[in-house]
């Protein structure tokens, strides 16, 4: 019998010596303690052991027996497959055994394994929901708390299992229960509930709808509960009903929003929060200006108040150390980052990714909060109502700009920069004043001060631009350079930050200040720790493409390029650093045009190599899994990228650099890679190329040819797009020789034309294309002004 299992002595002690080494702080001991772990589990009843130090053995102390259940639950996700039948049994009985352990710890602990194993599939463990079920109408509380705390996981891991089981609908008994226990006497219970019908509101699951009725009255009942996680799963409801069944709220609306403007000022921040989402999703809703106007002179104070600091986030954020900059940056501090492949045209088809600094926030602090929730929700809102919010906002600025407490002035700033995008024509007749008070206070003594008035400067640069330069934008450029240059950290990467965005605001205009500008930005170099020189490359980058050949000079150019030099010398291969640098590079290269050749030739070579080698290390990956890795194709990507830019800037200059390279040979190579950003990539530098000397080029093209029809694909819009443009370059220095390859492409660029919600840029290209084509098949002159780039 399974459960007649018992653990040998030997074995249990030396795995509760294993589990008190691993708590140890000592690395080495923790390495060790890890490589014993995985030899363990060569062993067929190691996991037994596992649950018996959980479930059974009292006399060890709660956080070890925790740690065994964490280990077998890792074990589970890892091994679950190839684990004996008599051990996952034994596990799943003990774990039920275990549900209502007088431990909130190991209660917890046991829901966790519980919800692990049944992610792998519910129906494998049919016993599981009707035991759970049971148990919720036990008189032991610490069962009922325990079985609804595994469910609660369940309800979050598997929704989507349990809507779609129409066999057993699970759901049909498991929502009506959940909404019995709404009034239940215990908080912890009434949560649980609530949070596990949550789940299943988004979705319109039947089995909820169907008691739409009594869900919302047993809702409203819990609105003033004393419970604050209860409160918060309330408002989570509201919010979530909101986006899915507003025509249920509609009668209760008045009454909801006052509950949301309370809740909103809760004690408690996660309540708060919650109901502060609210506001963000109520902006979306066509009603939203009918049913919120009258209630915008509570709301708005209530939200901007809300973008205080609070104490916790002060301390995170190391609110009171104001000259760092010479403290080395931790490596968890610096976010990933992402390349994004090189695009020809405009880049309305290709800008989806997110604003990160669209709520002047904090990047260190990462978690959602209630500052960066009211910051949105007053953005949106101010979308919304446009200028109408002015009336009931501009007091409220006036009052918190003039404060002496710095955390007041400071959310005041924040609310200035939230309001720039849909109130600035309403905004216009305050700038005056605005502008000269923000520049003036750049020098502020609080560093989160001179940070957020970098960003809330930003949001106001296309304004600063159009005035003249004397009045807005000198001031403004010479104080956000000294910020550039901050004893602060934070403060450099806001004014970093905010100064690309007025480079690609005043683009050519900045060009009487290069010298300036670009003294400062090569100083930094010498300041700046990790985090920050990534910021700064792409400064440099934005500079580049805005001002373009303009920073062609010799003496912009022996300002720049060493340090330039310095760094991509000191950066190994393998450097995901090179990521920036090589992005920054590549923008520099195609503005120097040939006053990048001194640097062009070392350049060439190591993009070269880039490519080969991860072309290299993917296929023995592909050929021996298990032996290689699979190569990051960002190095590859970016590589690609800074060829193209020295084919653009360059032009006819690269010709003697590819000349007696295999350049073309591994083009062909990334023209077919699986990754669409790789093929991105590959086809802008074919065109590319293709400008720029396509006596290289034209041997090729009865091999190109037919891999860029295959990507007249609309379905990857930026490698479509950049595939015709290659195309449209290809043909133009073709003529009539294209005439052989016009039947592969033509039917395609049809189909693309006649598609619904192609974007613009596309069109255009394809639309070109189309007439190019038309044209060498009639074998007329194709002139060179009609391909877009």
């Amino acid at each position: 019998m399974i459960m007649a299992w018992q653990p040998q002595e030997e074995g249990l002690r030396q795995i509760i010596q294993l589990l008190k080494e691993s708590q140890s702080p000592d690395t080495v001991i923790q390495r060790t303690v890890q490589q014993k772990l995985e030899e363990l589990n060569q062993v067929s009843d190691f996991n037994n052991y596992l649950i018996f130090v959980l479930t059974k053995l009292t006399s060890e102390d709660e956080p070890t027996r925790s740690l065994s259940g964490l280990i077998l639950k890792n074990n589970i996700k890892s091994h679950y497959e190839n684990l004996p039948t008599t051990v996952t049994e034994f596990v799943k009985a003990e774990c039920l055994t275990a549900v209502g352990d007088i431990s909130p710890l190991i209660r917890a602990t046991v829901g966790i394994l519980i919800t692990t194993i049944a992610s792998r599939g519910i129906n494998s463990w049919p016993e599981l929901l009707p035991a759970l079920c049971q148990m919720l109408d036990s008189t032991d509380y610490n069962v009922c708390e325990g079985a609804f705390g595994a469910l609660q996981k369940i309800c979050e891991d598997s929704s989507d299992y349990l809507e779609d089981d129409r066999q057993n609908k699970p759901l049909d008994i498991l929502i009506p229960k959940f909404l019995q226990f709404f009034k239940h006497s215990s908080p912890k219970i009434r949560s649980h509930a609530i949070g596990c019908v949550n789940q299943f509101i988004a979705q319109k699951t039947p089995s909820l709808m169907n008691h739409i009725d009594i869900f919302l009255e047993n809702l409203f009942h819990l609105a003033v509960d004393d419970e604050a996680e209860v409160r918060k799963n309330v408002c989570k409801a509201i919010v979530s009903l909101l986006e899915v069944r507003m025509d249920r709220l509609l009668p209760h609306l008045h009454d909801i929003i006052e509950y949301m403007l309370l809740r909103t000022q809760d004690p408690d921040e996660n309540v708060a929060l919650e109901a502060c989402e609210f506001w963000l999703s109520i902006a979306d809703q066509q009603i939203c200006k009918e049913a919120l106007t009258p209630y915008l002179p509570r709301l708005v104070p209530i939200l901007v108040n809300g973008m205080r600091y609070s104490e916790i986030d002060i301390i995170l954020l190391k609110g009171d150390v104001e000259e760092d900059e010479n403290v080395p940056d931790r490596e968890e501090d610096i976010r990933p980052r992402f390349h994004k492949s090189r695009t020809h045209g405009n880049e309305e088809d290709n800008n989806d990714e997110d604003d990160e600094d669209n709520l002047g926030d904090d990047g260190s602090l990462s978690d959602w909060n209630l500052r960066k929730c009211s910051a949105a929700a007053l953005d949106v809102l101010a979308n919304v109502f446009k200028e109408d919010i002015l009336p009931i906002l501009m007091p409220i600025l006036k009052e918190t700009l003039s404060s002496n407490e710095w955390e007041v002035k400071e959310s005041g700033i924040l609310a200035l920069g939230a309001i720039a995008e849909g109130c600035m024509n309403g905004m216009i007749p305050h700038l005056n004043e605005l502008i000269p008070y923000m520049i003036n206070h750049l020098s502020d003594k609080k560093a989160l001060v001179r940070a957020i008035i970098c960003w809330t400067l930003s949001r106001y640069c296309h304004w600063v631009v159009s005035q003249p330069h004397e009045q807005y934008l000198k001031p403004m450029m010479h104080e956000l350079l000294k910020r550039i240059l901050d004893p602060n950290k934070r403060v450099q990467e806001a004014a970093c930050s905010a100064f690309a965005t007025l480079e690609e605001e005043a683009t050519t205009e900045l060009v009487p200040y290069l010298g300036f500008i670009l003294e400062t930005l090569v100083f930094a170099f010498s300041k700046y720790q990790h985090k920050n020189l990534l910021i700064l490359y792409d400064a440099i980058g934005t500079l580049a493409d805005s001002v373009g050949h303009h920073l062609n000079k010799s003496e912009y150019i022996n300002l720049l390029m060493p340090p330039l030099i310095q760094k991509w010398n000191a950066l190994k291969d393998e450097d995901k650093d090179l990521f920036p640098l090589l992005e920054c590079l590549s923008s520099v290269a195609t503005a120097l045009q040939s006053g990048f050749m001194p640097y062009a030739e070392p350049v060439f070579k190591r993009c070269i190599s880039l490519v080969e080698q991860t072309l290299n290390q993917n296929m023995a990956n592909t050929q021996s899994p298990d032996q290689f890795d699979a190569p990051d194709k960002d190095f590859m990507i970016v590589a690609l990228d800074l060829l193209s830019g020295l084919a653009e800037g360059l032009t006819t200059f690269i010709e003697s650099l590819i000349n007696g390279s295999n350049t073309l040979q591994l083009l062909y190579q990334c023209m077919q890679d699986p990754l669409a950003e790789v093929r991105q990539s590959s086809f802008a530098l074919l065109g590319d190329l293709t400008k720029a000397c396509f006596q290289h080029v034209h041997p090729c093209i009865a091999d190109f040819m037919p891999i860029l029809a295959q990507n007249l694909n609309p379905d990857h819009i930026s490698v479509c797009n950049n595939a015709t443009w290659a195309i449209g370059e290809i043909a133009v220095k073709l003529g009539t020789e294209m005439q052989p390859y016009v039947p592969i492409i033509l039917n395609q660029l049809v189909v693309t034309m006649n598609r619904q919600n192609t974007p613009k840029t596309l069109l255009e290209n394809t639309g070109v294309l189309h007439c190019v084509t038309s044209e060498i098949m009639m074998k007329k002159t194709v002139h060179l002004e009609v391909c877009v780039k």
